[in-house]
């Protein structure tokens, strides 16, 4: 495998923060968490492993234009936001929101007595947009192949997810010169780009043409998303 500029975000180091109804981890930094050594990644601006108790809800705004995606991971979540678009999002369903600046959205939990956990990720726009909501649905069955969730060709953005059986391998290919990529795993181990990954951890990689990997486990997955450095 070829070796790029890198960087890894170990799960264990990321920042919390934490109420009795809500818990959220921060790749990069975010409000009182604070660490040179976390910041963000190009225009990938927030990247949150949220969970959220049952019946209670997590309102947010963003101050820039941006692309958020909401992906569930544990549980369905209903999702609102200041268009008055309003949806239930069960696992293997990509709620995407294109906000202009001052806009709001909000994630519901539904259940009376379950926990949800899900992805919260914002993609800070180049351009200024109609704000629209759109969903992309995943097929959870497909496997061994990376399954685009996001494309914004204007914003030179991309995102894709991949379900992979142990020593399956796969590569990806850089689609814009001087893009920055970030690697999540969700679960499972893989090696990319000749480095261990673990549930969670996610891995920033700089000045490639593509990536290499290979899943460690069966049913392993991650994420990737490409954005302008």
């Amino acid at each position: 495998m070829t070796q790029n500029e890198a960087k890894i975000f170990l799960s264990a180091q990321r920042g919390k923060t934490e109420l009795s109804w809500f818990r959220s981890f921060h790749s990069f930094n975010l409000g009182n968490f604070q660490d040179a050594n976390k910041e963000h990644i190009g225009k990938l601006r927030v990247f949150n492993d949220n969970t959220l108790a049952a019946g209670k809800g997590m309102k947010m705004q963003v101050e820039k234009p941006t692309e958020v995606l909401v992906l569930p991971l544990v549980g369905g979540i209903e999702f609102k936001n200041s268009t008055g678009y309003h949806d239930f999002l069960e696992v293997g369903k990509t709620q995407i929101f294109s906000a202009e600046a001052g806009m709001d959205y909000e994630v519901l939990n539904p259940y009376k007595s379950e926990l949800i956990n899900y992805l919260e990720i914002w993609i800070e726009k180049e351009n200024v947009l109609t704000p629209s909501t759109t969903s992309v649905d995943i097929d959870l069955e497909k496997r061994n192949e990376l399954l685009p969730i996001f494309s914004s060709v204007k914003q030179n953005a991309f995102g894709y997810f991949g379900k992979y059986d142990g020593r399956e391998e796969g590569i990806y290919e850089i689609k814009n010169t001087g893009s920055c990529v970030y690697v999540s795993v969700i679960e499972g181990a893989f090696e990319v780009d000749n480095k261990l990954m673990e549930a969670r951890d996610g891995l920033a990689i700089w000045n490639a043409n593509e990536i290499e990997f290979e899943a460690l486990s069966n049913d392993a997955m991650l994420l990737f998303f490409e954005v302008p450095a």
